[in-house]
């Protein structure tokens, strides 16, 4: 790492974990969170899956880190499942709306994106550990200019 640059890539895991452990704690769910896919799974459960970014040479260098978080909500798609899925995404948008330098002081950090996984398969677990679960990806973007 250059001196003086943003190590935004592990900003924005760790803003990923901090931004669902906080939320959680401020709803009161009881949910495990992990900065990786998880060696067991107990719903509900949270966890950075991936983090992917965009890097933009014009001008100012400017990196767009996005990070794809899983939150499981149960084993399958009922009415409950849905119903705490809903509240807790749309909970989650309205309170990430004050928190937009969750990463750091000078870059950006929002959600964009929601998706629904009803049938959302840990594929890394062994055969025999592998369940079908209701989930959601939920999309944190960073944004940093750099110089």
């Amino acid at each position: 790492m250059t001196s003086g640059r943003i190590p935004f890539q592990s900003l924005m895991r760790a803003a990923a974990v901090t931004f669902l452990t906080d939320y959680k704690n401020s709803v009161g769910v009881k949910m495990q969170v992990y900065p990786g896919r998880p060696r067991s799974i107990a719903p509900p459960t949270g966890f950075v899956d991936l983090i992917r970014e965009r890097i933009s040479y014009t001008g100012l260098n400017q990196r767009t880190p996005q990070a794809d978080i899983i939150v499981i909500h149960g084993i399958f798609d009922s009415q409950e499942a849905v119903d705490q899925k809903d509240a807790f995404v749309d909970g989650l948008i309205d309170w990430s709306l004050d928190r937009l330098h969750q990463a750091n002081a000078n870059t950006l950090c929002a959600v964009v994106e929601t998706t629904d996984i009803p049938d959302y398969v840990p594929d890394w677990m062994p055969p025999d550990q592998q369940k079908t679960y209701y989930a959601s990806r939920i999309v944190l973007e960073g944004l940093a200019l750099t110089g």
